[in-house]
Parts: structure tokens; C-alpha cells; sequence
């Protein structure tokens, strides 16, 4: 697993960075490829926050996790996408080539059987919405997000030769853009 630590108001100690190593490179046993992981190490007043994105297969896996002491971040961190990693397995088997998710149950973790069904059901879609797609700036489809009080709008872009577009407002404040690309 390759990994990328960045800190951010914070110095992280070798302890800890071989201790998030360590972690979070075990969960490098529920893929084949090697995946990418970034750890991100934040210190908020007195909150210790860690961020962890992992990448396999184009497939992204983030986690924010803030309790008042970094090796427990970590620890709640990688759990956290442990679970994320069991909810979605019947999904990804799917999705994937055959072999690409190896996943072992670890006789160690005690598993809900609430969580097992929830595994089982399939996606159901509640409601569908149509509506003409127009083009716009981007600016533009801001305003109308807002207007209409939604976290993200479908646009086609009048500044990149209307591209299929979303902007979605962020949590963190400022708003992001997410636009297709012509497949070669």
C-alpha cells in the first residue's frame, strides 16, 4: 500500500505515522491491487482529527474520524472504513471483475445481524425526477441551487463546451464542481 500523510496545524510523531502505517495497511488484505492511502492528521482546539482516504480500483473509500486523542482517531478511522468496506461488499462483488474484492470475514469481529441484512436488500429507488437539462455557467447553476434550496445541480456547461456538470455545495463551505469528460 502506498501512503501519503499530510498534517495540518499538527506535528505527527514517528510513532504515529508507523502506527497509522501499520493500521491502515492491513486493510490492504480485502483487495488485490495495491491500493492508495492518504491520512491526513488535524488539531482543532482539543480535538485530534485524522482523515483517511483510500483508493483501490477507482474506487474511494474517505473517513473523518476527531476524538481527543490521535491514536484512537486512527483506530476509529479504520474501522469505520472496515464497515463501509462489509456494507458495499455484496455491491462491489457485482460491480468488479470476479476476484478483484477478496474478502475473509475476521473471526475477531463479531458481526449484526442487522448489518448482515442490510447487506442482503437491494438499492431502492423512492422517486424519479425529469427535467430539461439547460445550458449555463456555472455561476448560474449556483444561484439556482440556492434558489431551489438543493446541495447539488445538473447543468451543461456553457464554458466547457456544455460538458455534463453537477455543483455541489461543500461542507466546508464554497462549492465544487464535478464534469464529464469525452471518453477516447
Amino acid at each position: 500500500m502506498k501512503f501519503t500523510i499530510t498534517e495540518k496545524k499538527v506535528h505527527a510523531s514517528a510513532a504515529l505515522r508507523e502506527y497509522a502505517e501499520k493500521k491502515i495497511g492491513k486493510l490492504d488484505r480485502f483487495f488485490r491491487l495495491e491500493s492508495e492511502a492518504s491520512i491526513l492528521f488535524t488539531s482543532e482546539r482539543a480535538r485530534h482529527i485524522v482523515e483517511v482516504t483510500l483508493q483501490n480500483n477507482g474506487i474511494f473509500y474517505r473517513v473523518t474520524e476527531a476524538t481527543s486523542d490521535m491514536f484512537a482517531s486512527v483506530d476509529s478511522a479504520v474501522a469505520a472504513i472496515e464497515r463501509q468496506i462489509r456494507k458495499h461488499k455484496t455491491r462491489l462483488a457485482k460491480r468488479l471483475r470476479a476476484g478483484e474484492l477478496e474478502f475473509e470475514p475476521n473471526p475477531g469481529i463479531v458481526s449484526d445481524d442487522a448489518a448482515d441484512n442490510e447487506e442482503e436488500t437491494e438499492f431502492q429507488i423512492v422517486r424519479k425526477k425529469s427535467y430539461p437539462i439547460k445550458p449555463m455557467t456555472a455561476e448560474e447553476a449556483i444561484l439556482q441551487m440556492r434558489l431551489l434550496g438543493h446541495e447539488f445541480f445538473v447543468f451543461k456547461n456553457q464554458d466547457n463546451a456544455d460538458a455534463f456538470t453537477v455543483v455541489y455545495a461543500r461542507k466546508n463551505g464554497g462549492y465544487g464542481l464535478i464534469e464529464s469528460e469525452v471518453a477516447q
